[in-house]
């Protein structure tokens, strides 16, 4: 059969609508059937009144209400240059605008004007993609004149996250006090804070006469807490200009005291206490010890918890056997140990001191004594390095002291009973030794207590403590005790001065490492006693969550690890990672290892 033909169609001229435009653009540039001339200055442009209308609710008011210009045939438009009107008439007719460096500003001001909101989108993007530290500050006082969100977000963004690079330009210097206070306060401004300090003094001295009163509100917003005690002391402590203020005088001696007294409770209000702020991350770093086949190795791997991935970061000078290790001032500090492939195996008075910001190694100021098998620990501004072997193997007592302000090393009090290996951390302050061996190799049941601003020590002996070659963590107010040829966690309480048992772990664990992260406990490595008595070296990554008291996985390292150094440093992402929490926290190189 045959079908009947559909009565009707629908017909859709695709190009029927820019060609329409088309024509009328050609209309235009010829002044056939304009109504309409639109002036800038002495230039006038004919336009079709409906055209305008149509592409702007501005025009469509003017010529579509009761406004004069609706009958007038010309119309003067203030404050736009001729070549700005230009464009703007030709994206009304054309949808077409060429967006450079040099109209751009200009161009925004006009769509901002006339209510093209898609070229002032455009603009506002065009001006996103050229943001840089050293027009951000400009183009966010831009987008706040022209309410343009998603410009000042962007621009705020680089601002916060280059501020290295924004503290050394002009512009900085022209912000008004309290454009300066937020910045300077924001949690999220990416800088360490000798730059923030050094910031802000720039700011200060530009124009002291007028911002003087301004000082003290704005020295608040410095978190003195995480500069470096050195800096502190050379370049703020003693400042003239911030002296020459009674409040900010009062406010330095006493950042001095908490930063330099050994003494505990500080006597600054709320703004000692703020945390860091939050571009700094915590990373678990591994340094040195013996790794598969007991080769002793010279790396240094760093582990990121955002990716779950490690990475090989620049190897020690020298490969050390029985080296002590403390993260201090967000650097890590390696202490004495033998050198290896020496010849002769000689104990070393030798520091080097790894910066995790320059990925480099250094040397520091040597120990007092030669030592290895020793343990240390960091309070405040000082290292301590306790114990150990000395150049005639005979067990040291000895203790010596590092101000890292000073940079020197002095010899402190002995310790009670020379041991080896034990479990140490501070706390309340207070040293603590645990356990540890004598020279027989037999386990020591004491707790050795320094009390660190009298030099003094006293001991107690208890039935609890049986361990060696195992790590000591502060792990919220308690002293956590990992393992030490046996699968005990023990929590110490200074408070009360008693134990509490925590769950086990899997192996009994020795010679491994232990560090917080956040608010858990990491352990890694180590060597464990088999089930029929044999030692064997271990990969093992797990984490104990106080919370829960349980213990879990978190795979495995990258080779069989002990005697090595576990520690938790703070740091900043590079700038180009400084906002973005999922990128390589580092512009470190080296090799990757994934997570297992």
């Amino acid at each position: 059969m045959d079908r009947k033909p559909p009565e009707e169609m629908l017909f859709k001229d695709q190009d029927f609508s820019s060609d329409l435009l088309r024509q009328l653009n050609n209309l235009r540039q010829q002044g056939l059937l304009t109504d309409v001339r639109v002036c800038a200055g002495a230039t006038e442009l004919p336009c079709h009144r409906n055209v305008l209308a149509c592409s702007s609710p501005y025009f469509r008011a003017m010529f579509g209400g009761s406004f004069r210009e609706s009958r007038e045939a010309r119309v003067q438009l203030q404050g736009l240059e001729p070549a700005t009107l230009g464009q703007i008439v030709l994206y009304a007719y054309t949808g077409e605008a060429h967006i450079t460096a040099r109209n751009v500003l200009a161009l925004l001001e006009a769509a901002s004007l006339l209510q093209y909101l898609k070229l002032f989108e455009a603009c506002s993007a065009y001006l996103q993609g050229q943001l840089s530290p050293g027009n951000c500050l400009g183009l966010l006082r831009l987008s706040d004149t022209f309410s343009c969100e998603t410009l000042r977000r962007k621009a705020r963004d680089v601002a916060l996250t280059r501020f290295p690079e924004v503290a050394a330009t002009a512009d900085l210097k022209e912000l008004g006090a309290t454009e300066l206070r937020d910045y300077l306060g924001d949690a999220a401004l990416c800088a360490e804070e000798e730059t923030v300090f050094e910031a802000l003094m720039a700011w200060l001295r530009h124009d002291v006469g007028s911002r003087r009163p301004h000082m003290l509100e704005l020295l608040l917003q410095v978190r003195l807490r995480y500069i470096h005690p050195a800096f502190f002391h050379h370049f703020i402590a003693s400042d003239a200009l911030l002296r020459s203020s009674p409040a900010c005088r009062a406010l330095l001696e006493a950042a001095s005291r908490q930063v330099f007294s050994l003494h505990g409770a500080s006597s600054l209000p709320g703004p000692w206490h703020v945390p860091p702020r939050n571009a700094y991350r915590e990373f678990l770093l591994l340094v040195g010890g013996r790794k598969d086949n007991q080769q002793t190795t010279r790396d240094v791997l760093l582990y990121d918890g955002h990716s779950g991935r490690w990475q090989g970061l620049a190897k020690l000078p020298v490969r050390l056997y029985k080296a002590a290790s403390v993260a201090l001032h967000r650097s890590i500090y390696v202490l004495g140990g033998v050198v290896v492939g020496e010849g002769a195996h000689v104990p070393s008075r030798q520091v080097y001191v790894f910066s995790l910001k320059l990925n480099q190694w250094s040397l520091g100021q040597p120990m007092l004594a030669a030592r290895y098998s020793h343990r240390s620990t960091a309070h405040k501004n000082f290292i301590f390095a306790i114990g150990g072997i000395g150049e005639g193997q005979e067990v040291l007592g000895s203790v010596e002291r590092y101000d890292s302000v000073s940079n020197i090393w002095e010899t402190m009090a002995s310790m009670p009973v020379g041991v080896l290996h034990p479990a140490v951390a501070v706390k309340d302050q207070r040293l603590y030794l645990f356990g540890g061996e004598d020279a027989m190799q037999n386990p020591v049941r004491l707790i050795q207590v320094y009390h660190l601003s009298r030099n003094t020590w006293f001991k107690m002996e208890t039935r609890m403590i049986k361990n060696v070659c195992a790590p000591a963590v502060v792990l919220g107010e308690r002293i956590v005790i990992v393992g030490g040829y046996t699968r005990r966690t023990l929590a110490y309480d200074p408070q009360s001065n008693k134990f509490a048992k925590c769950a086990d772990m899997k192996d009994r664990r020795m010679h491994h490492g232990a560090t917080v992260l956040g608010n858990k406990l990491y352990v890694t490595g180590g060597r464990w006693l088999t089930s029929d008595c044999r030692i064997e070296d271990s990969a093992a990554f797990d984490c104990y969550d106080p919370d829960t008291d349980t213990w879990t996985s978190q795979g495995e390292l990258p080779h069989t690890l002990f005697d090595h150094a576990c520690l938790t440093l703070q740091s900043l992402p590079s700038p180009a990672t400084c906002s973005r929490g999922h990128e390589n926290p580092t512009s470190l190189t080296g090799d990757l290892y994934p997570k297992n």
